[in-house]
């Protein structure tokens, strides 16, 4: 078994910063009417500044392979060219298409030559399970280099155009038809970008970090659905398939928007967030007095307190000093949050060697979460 080290790392952000004021101009504006849900949501996410891969005419500028390529090409050079790449492990929850893979299309744009490709499927926890994927690849030696890369286009699927047929369904049916909450909050919650990582067997770079340990928890086998698109969701619990529905009601329905069950996410999000990181803690025998600093990837800043107060309540309590969070100036990348963050805080100047850092990452789809923990090299 070999040593693994990230010893790049690199992240894409399209286009300029959108502001909350311009928001709705960028997606749209659904029925013509001025959204009531976005100053509710903007209020709790607290979220200033967010990335769209939409031009200011409202055309797209990259789809989610090309975001995924261009930060690629920002984690490589004349050093480490992307000929190089012998593995190449993509993670994301609003692939371009249901088939090919996510990292079929991201090779196809990068034209590097042969190797070996990987696309996990889910939602957040997709940029570190591919991140987990390079990282066992690099340590069994089946490789000697791994590209892991996180990254979402949601603002496509974000765009008014996508509910104005449900809208205008539900206007036969009643006088002021108003879209439903779960499928509207995520409107005003994602953001467009992708992070790239370089893993190797040797701690090259100004900042490697090593990988200690990756894990991951699901609870599925106990929770629904909470945050899904392509079905939906019935009052049993059960996801009904878009495949199992006529055509003629896709869009009708707007079956393909992502939905979130804000019911079911606050209730259980943060509850089985800490209690996944005890067991981590725990099976790896380390305490939060050996964490330096602690990345969460958290969708909103109204779980910033109320995850702090979880921990406290579980006996895990993280002294704010050692949180690192940027969700307000790049906004809810989804399965790039989390390298963009790792990113921004390498480059911040603040690492040392020997701090250690621990990422969590939760996905609220059917609550998953995953966690690594490195030390600077």
């Amino acid at each position: 078994m070999k040593d693994v080290y990230i010893t790049r790392i690199a992240k894409f952000l399209p286009n300029g910063p959108i502001d909350n004021d311009q928001m709705e101009e960028k997606l749209g504006v659904i029925d013509g009417k001025v959204s009531r849900a976005r100053r509710i949501v903007l209020r709790n996410n607290r979220i200033k500044q967010r990335y769209y891969a939409i031009d200011a005419h409202g055309n797209v500028t990259h789809n989610n392979a090309q975001l995924t390529a261009a930060a690629i090409d920002e984690l490589c050079d004349n050093d480490f060219p992307k000929e190089n790449i012998e593995l190449l492990s993509c993670g994301t929850s609003s692939p371009d298409q249901i088939l090919p893979s996510h990292a079929a299309m991201v090779h196809g744009f990068l034209k590097n030559g042969n190797m070996e490709i990987n696309s996990p499927s889910g939602a957040c926890c997709t940029g570190m399970n591919a991140l987990k994927y390079g990282y066992l690849s690099v340590m069994t030696n089946q490789v000697s280099n791994a590209v892991c890369t996180g990254s979402e286009r949601t603002s496509s699927w974000m765009k008014s155009d996508v509910f104005e047929n449900e809208v205008a369904h539900l206007k036969t049916l009643e006088e002021n038809p108003i879209l439903a909450f779960n499928k509207e909050f995520l409107r005003w919650m994602l953001s467009d970008g992708a992070g790239a990582i370089l893993l190797e067997s040797m701690p090259k770079g100004e900042t490697p970090l090593k990988i200690e340990w990756m894990d991951g928890y699901s609870y599925a086998y106990e929770m629904e659905a909470c945050m899904y698109a392509g079905g939906e969701k019935l009052e049993n619990g059960i996801l009904k398939s878009w495949s199992e529905y006529p055509a003629e009601v896709w869009a009708e329905m707007s079956l393909f928007a992502m939905k979130q069950d804000t019911r079911l996410l606050g209730e259980n999000i943060l509850v089985k967030g800490v209690d996944s990181l005890k067991q981590a803690l725990k099976k790896h025998e380390i305490s939060i007095d050996d964490v330096d600093y602690y990345l969460p990837h958290i969708s909103s800043y109204y779980f910033k307190e109320t995850l702090y107060n979880e921990l406290k309540i579980q006996g895990v309590e993280i002294s704010w000093e050692k949180w690192f969070l940027n969700l307000d100036q790049v906004g809810n990348v989804g399965a790039a949050s989390i390298y963009i963050m790792l990113e921004d805080l390498v480059h911040s100047g603040k690492l040392k060697k020997g701090n250690t850092i621990l990422l969590q990452v939760p996905e609220s789809a059917r609550f998953a979460y995953t966690y690594a923990y490195l030390t600077v090299c």
